[in-house]
């Protein structure tokens, strides 16, 4: 169960026995000038005689705790909490405050600033020009307190530029290539994330670590092997920038996709020169072999003859 709070609106009249006139200000030894008398005046005076009666210690409590005018209670607040932006972006700020009746209130930043519209208890801004990350803080008083609520801003790059490169743009079967995937320029670098795609297969995706608070370029490499359905296939890299952590989106920018070109391989030129040249060296040996094989016969044949003339 929750107490309500309130508030003593006027003294209380008694009678001109008990020390006060019916109707003013009180008079008399129980004299009480600017509000209510909460307490008695006198220790000695009894419970019965206090303006709350018995509950007047409780009362007061109430009174303190729960009466507006402390302004120790009160909240400051900002939307939106999270504020992720291009270079060079606005955007919208409201503060706001539980404080029902604020001294002073707005925007501390050293971006540029308008204000739009305002209320008793809200104000709203329009921040522009946002080149860097930073830090703004919206802030109220009330009844002499003051209390600060702070946004933090980012900026971030979106990857503009998404380039795709097969290297060698030709490869015979079974040979390897590369695949690389360039981004130029992207921040925050941990919210990105490379994959490498055959078609609508995923050939590999990359992470980044933190990076510094500048733009840095981003690469991704997978190394494979040739084979004939590759030819058959656009090879693509797909660029996310998930900005949610931040407040923002998800980014998506794809590259231009590009064809392989398999062949089957052929045989190496130096091969063949060197098959051809013992091929070559091959037939004549065995010419020059069939050769003198000719030339002997014919020889010996002639020879015989010349002796066969003799004999007769």
């Amino acid at each position: 169960m929750v107490a309500s709070c309130f508030c003593p609106a006027s003294s209380p009249v008694l009678s001109s026995d008990d020390g006060f006139r019916s109707e003013g200000l009180p008079s008399g030894p129980w004299a009480h000038v600017g509000g209510p008398q909460l307490f008695p005046v006198s220790l000695w005076m009894p419970l019965e005689m206090s303006p709350f009666g018995c509950w007047g210690l409780p009362a007061a409590l109430l009174a303190l705790f729960c009466c507006p005018g402390s302004g120790e209670g009160f909240e400051v607040h900002m939307y939106p909490e999270q504020l992720v932006v291009e270079p060079g972006g606005s955007k919208l700020i409201n503060c706001s405050t539980s404080c029902a009746q604020p001294q002073t209130g707005g925007l501390e930043t050293a971006l540029t600033k308008t204000l739009l519209e305002s209320g008793a208890q809200w104000k709203q801004y329009l921040v522009s020009n946002i080149s860097q990350d930073t830090v703004i803080h919206c802030y109220f008083t009330c009844f002499g307190n003051q209390k600060l609520k702070s946004l933090n801003i980012s900026v971030f790059y979106p990857p503009k530029q998404v380039l795709l490169k097969l290297q060698p743009a030709w490869v015979a079967v079974g040979r390897s290539f590369t695949v690389e995937c360039h981004v130029p320029a992207v921040k925050p670098l941990e919210s990105l994330t490379l994959t490498l795609l055959r078609g609508q297969e995923a050939l590999c995706n990359k992470t980044f670590a933190r990076g510094d608070s500048g733009t840095r370029g981003a690469t991704a490499t997978h190394n494979s092997t040739a084979h004939r359905e590759d030819g058959h296939h656009n090879f693509s890299c797909h660029a996310r920038l998930d900005l949610r952590s931040l407040g923002g989106g998800i980014v998506h920018r794809v590259s231009e996709p590009q064809m392989l070109k398999v062949y089957e391989p052929r045989p190496d030129n130096q091969m063949v020169v060197i098959i051809s040249v013992v091929s070559v060296l091959l037939f004549l040996f065995v010419t020059s072999i069939l050769l003198c094989f000719v030339l002997g016969q014919h020889w010996r044949q002639r020879r015989m003859g010349a002796y066969g003339v003799q004999d007769a």
